[in-house]
This record gives structure tokens, sequence and C-alpha cells, in this order.
């Protein structure tokens, strides 16, 4: 019979339901011999029970709700029955049949099938004489009721058990991806973190740097002494300020590594999806090359405000326009979703309590001099556009393309 599909603990409960029935056929065997009625066939019968049980006990293809179950049932079914003509103390053989019909039949055949056999061992016992008493149809009434509760409680118990089991590992799955996720996002954290802080020191001082010594160097005769001195010190600061960019670029998001924001945008348009959700991406003006502080800012941008849309406008279409206008860039994400109700105040602040990464937005707008702004209204959707300065092209402090 199977035994994959019960936790081990069942294996006890298995040999009690083995030992049992064999010790029932044993005793009727011994009580037909101590009476002397039919001893020899009840004998012959009691052990030709006992081994076509062992054989479907141990039989590979006897699994429950199969065929070769069925008909195992039926032959045992069978051989009981003539016993019970030959011993009425066979009818207590009734019970452990009680739990292996409801074990290995499906419940809507294995009821019956139990009421059936609940009758035979009353029909057994009074067919053999007994004195017909109250007891003798409530023990095999009651005997079948205390198997139909005890399997199909066990039942009920194991299917919580396996769903519990399933949840836990499932919880499980998801514990160890989320931490996945908040392992690598603390990474891109920390990557750009470390990025902004080399743009904003180390870059921008030996910008300064660069230009201060390039000023000294216009001032001094061409040859004066200290002119060879400041020629060099200048393009050490060069140097370093391009190994700085270069830190700079190699610590900006994977999604910039291979390509340009325009391509990048490109990307994230198309992978983005929601139901029935449709986004297009667009470039207007003339694309210029963008810092990689720019460039981050306005990706990152471009991902959260798609998120929000995702996640809680329900719109059916989006639109992502990058804008080059000649002293400034631009990035509007459009969707044509529920949109919210602007409450007191400026609309632009409106959904920063909302959790959309809006403060993220706006600190990120805030360190490259650039503006965030939020518009929408119930029913019309949302826009949320950030406008950064493109730097000065002399790379003056503050404003250098590091």
């Amino acid at each position: 019979m199977d035994t994959r599909a019960h936790p081990p603990v069942t294996a006890a409960l298995r040999l009690c339901l083995h030992a049992l029935l064999m010790g029932l056929l044993a005793l009727a065997a011994v009580r037909a011999v101590a009476d002397g009625t039919h001893p020899r066939a009840v004998v012959v019968v009691s052990g030709v029970m006992a081994a076509l049980y062992a054989a479907g006990a141990l039989a590979p293809v006897v699994q429950p709700r199969t065929r070769a179950a069925a008909l195992w049932l039926a032959a045992l079914g069978a051989v009981w029955l003539a016993l019970l003509v030959l011993s009425p103390d066979s009818l207590w053989v009734a019970f452990p049949l009680y739990f292996l019909q409801l074990h290995l039949l499906p419940t809507r055949w294995a009821l019956p099938v139990v009421a059936a056999t609940a009758l035979a061992a009353i029909a057994g016992f009074v067919l053999h004489g007994q004195a017909v008493n109250p007891g003798t149809f409530i023990g095999p009434l009651l005997g079948a009721a205390v198997a139909v509760a005890t399997v199909l409680g066990y039942e009920a118990l194991f299917r919580e058990s396996e769903r519990r089991r399933e949840l836990i590992e499932e919880l499980m799955s998801t514990r160890a991806e989320l931490a996945e996720a908040e392992r690598t996002a603390g990474t891109l954290a920390e990557r750009e973190r470390l990025a902004r802080e080399i743009h904003d020191t180390l870059a921008q001082g030996l910008s300064s740097i660069q230009l201060l010594l390039r000023a000294a160097e216009r001032t001094l005769e061409a040859d004066a002494p200290a002119t060879a001195h400041v020629r060099r010190a200048r393009e050490a600061a060069q140097d370093n300020l391009a190994e700085a960019r270069r830190f700079v670029r190699a610590l900006s998001p994977p999604d910039l590594e291979n390509g340009s924001l325009a391509g990048a945008l490109e990307r994230l348009s198309s992978r983005t999806t929601g139901p029935g959700l449709t986004v297009q991406f667009a470039v207007s003006g003339t694309p210029v090359e963008l810092p990689t502080p720019y460039e981050v800012a306005l990706l990152r941008t471009a991902q959260s405000a798609l998120a929000n849309t995702v996640r809680h406008a329900g719109a059916r279409r989006a639109e992502i326009t990058l804008s080059f206008m000649g002293t400034s860039v631009s990035l509007d994400v459009v969707d044509d979703g529920r949109g919210f109700a602007p409450g007191p105040g400026p609309v632009v602040t409106d959904r920063e309590t909302g959790g959309f990464g809006l403060p993220a937005m706006r600190a990120r707008a805030r360190s490259l001099g650039g503006t965030l702004s939020v518009e929408s209204a119930p029913g019309q959707g949302a826009a949320v556009a950030l406008t950064l300065p493109l730097p000065i092209p002399d790379g003056r402090p503050g404003q250098d393309a590091a």
C-alpha cells in the first residue's frame, strides 16, 4: 500500500492495522478449532485471507484510488464473506476492513462500501442464530462510524498540514528572494552614493583646481620658472579628474553601462508591462552627452514613475519623453490612469506622502539644481516632469560634466 503520501509517523498506525487484522483472523481460527465449528474450513479460509492481505500490503501496485486497490479489496471482501458464513467470530474483521476501504477507495465509493460491510457483519451475526439485541446493530455501525470519523479527520488534518508546509516553503522562498532583492538594491544604492560622492567632492575639487591652475598659467610669463610647475600640476589634476570620471561611470547603473540614456529608457519602456498597459518612448531635440549623475537621476526617475503607473494608476497608456532644450534637459512620464485628487497647496506635492518615491526623486532633482513637478486630477491621469539645467561647458564648480 502507499506509504509515500503520508508522513513517516503513520507507519506505526499501518503496522497496528496489519496486526489487528491478522490477530482477528487468528482469533477466528482458534475459536473455530476450540468450538469444533467447521474448524478445517475456517483455518483454511483464514489462512487464504491472511495471505491475500499480506500480498496486497506488500504489492507496490496497490495504491489509493487505483484499479488494483479496488480489485484487491473486492477479493478480500469475497474471502471475508466466505469466512463470515463459516464463523460468527469473523465479523470483527470488518473493523480493519473499514479502514482499508476508506483509505484505498475514493470517498464517494468508500462510504457505501463501508456501510455494506457493516450490514454484512450484522447479517452474519444473525445468520449464525446469535441473540439479536441492540448491540447486534450498534456494534458494527458504531465501529463503521468511528472508522469514518477517524480516517476523514486524519485526511483533513493531513491536507491542512500539507497546505501549511507548502505555505511555509513559499514564505521561505519569498523571504530568500526578498533578501536577494534587498541586497541587490543595497548594492546599487551604495554604488550610486559613491558615484555622487566622487562627483560632488573629488571630481568637483579637481575641476576647480584645474581651472585655477589654468588661470594661474595664463598670468605667468612663458619663460617664468613657475610656469612649467603650474603646467605639470594642471595636467596632473586633469588626469586625476579623468580618472574620477571613470570611477563615476563604472559605478553607474547597469542599464547605463552598455549604451546611452536614450537606449536605457527605450529598454525600460519595452520591458515595462502591466494589465493592458502600453509604454512608448520618444526623444525630442538634439541629444547631447550628459554627466553620469544626470543620466542616473533621469533613469531612476523614469523607473520610479513607471513603477507607480503599473502598481497604482490602472493606466492603459504611458509615454516617456526625453527632451533636450539647449540649456536644460527634461524627462516627462505621462499616463492616462485614474489620477488623484489634489489637496490644499500646490499640486506638485500632493502625492509625496503616498510612498511613491517622490522624496527620492525630489532629492535627486535638488542635488543637481533641477526641479520635479507632479500634476494630476481624478480620472485624468498623472504627469511627472524632471527638469535639469545642462552643465556649463567651461566646467565651473558645481556645473562640471563630471
